[in-house]
């Protein structure tokens, strides 16, 4: 009996072995749980032929949106643990979405392959709201509570996420006018119906840069390169208010290490390459230094990211409907 117990885990073994060797045998589905065009699918269609050119097979990108970006996450946590489906998800799906939702799989199970880019959030205003800076901007707040409007993105997003953190840590309040997309918001803001964001900086670059809204601050300790004439955070007077969007691959939990292994090598290589970083550089994605994407360094972060933001949001109370 323990013979054969003993001959039947070894042929288990040696079939996980030659599975590991052989990968991959076939496409890789690589899920982007944003519509098609926004920064995340950005990033995945950019990373996806270097990918190609390093593991041997095509990398499909599917565009499964929905629910702040859960139904994708969501698929991809359910799916077989082989490798070949993977997923990117960011700071709002893997940080806040599970304080929000209700969500049917824990994001802290999934298994880390590699950090990807990242890119500030910006504050920004239409061209003609009074304030000049943050300073004078706090100031209006405070001197007119609840008059000012600030656009958020979907139910309990990032957007607001990040509004509630200005408000608790600058005593302001302001009212919030849910959006179902980041274009219908600008456009709202660039006719004057709008009067706030706290936006992906990858989303609001060009925007800024033609003159259409205007940027107070990056909410980074540093300027930031692709707008350096827009203050940090910390030299507009309010040091430590940090958020950032930061984008990353994950694989179904249970994944083999092996598997991993040959993902995140695949995604190395593919940061490395100066040609994405200059094609995520014109989007506004700064990418990830590469002491930074091994799978260990992406579950550190994470867990950080947890730690930092989980008691923020649930103090506010924030839960989407």
């Amino acid at each position: 009996m323990k013979k054969s117990l003993a001959a039947a885990l070894w042929l288990c073994l040696m079939a996980a072995a030659a599975h590991a060797q052989s990968y991959p045998s076939h496409p890789i589905t690589l899920i982007a749980p944003f519509p098609a065009g926004g920064p995340l699918d950005t990033i995945a269609r950019v990373i996806a032929e270097p990918m190609r050119e390093s593991l041997g097979q095509p990398i499909v990108v599917e565009n499964v949106p929905g629910a702040g970006g859960n139904l994708g996450v969501g698929r991809a946590a359910r799916a077989e643990p082989d490798g070949y489906t993977v997923v990117i998800g960011q700071w709002s799906t893997h940080v806040v979405n599970p304080v929000t939702y209700s969500l049917p799989y824990d994001v802290r199970e999934m298994e880390p392959v590699a950090l990807l880019t990242i890119t500030p959030q910006l504050i920004i205003a239409r061209k003609d709201f009074p304030a000049a800076n943050i300073k004078e901007l706090i100031g209006w707040l405070k001197a007119n509570p609840d008059k000012a409007t600030s656009g958020t993105v979907g139910a309990a997003g990032g957007a607001q996420v990040s509004a509630i953190y200005f408000q608790k840590e600058t005593g302001t309040s302001f009212r919030f006018i849910p959006y179902k997309g980041g274009g219908p918001a600008i456009q709202d803001m660039a006719a004057g119906r709008l009067d706030l964001m706290f936006d992906q900086a990858a989303n609001a670059l060009n925007l800024v840069k033609s003159g259409t809204v205007k940027a107070y601050a990056v909410m980074s300790k540093e300027r930031w390169s692709a707008l350096p004439d827009v203050p940090s955070i910390d030299e507009s007077g309010t040091p430590g208010l940090y958020v950032a969007y930061w984008h990353a691959m994950w694989a179904p939990k249970g994944t083999p290490k092996d598997i991993v292994a040959k993902l995140n090598a695949a995604v190395v290589h593919a940061l490395a390459d100066p040609a994405v970083k200059e094609r995520l550089a014109a989007v506004g994605h700064d990418v990830m230094p590469a002491s930074q994407q091994s799978p260990q360094a992406l579950a550190a972060y994470h867990k950080a990211e947890i730690a930092k933001w989980w008691p923020i949001i649930k103090a506010s109370g924030l839960k989407a409907q």
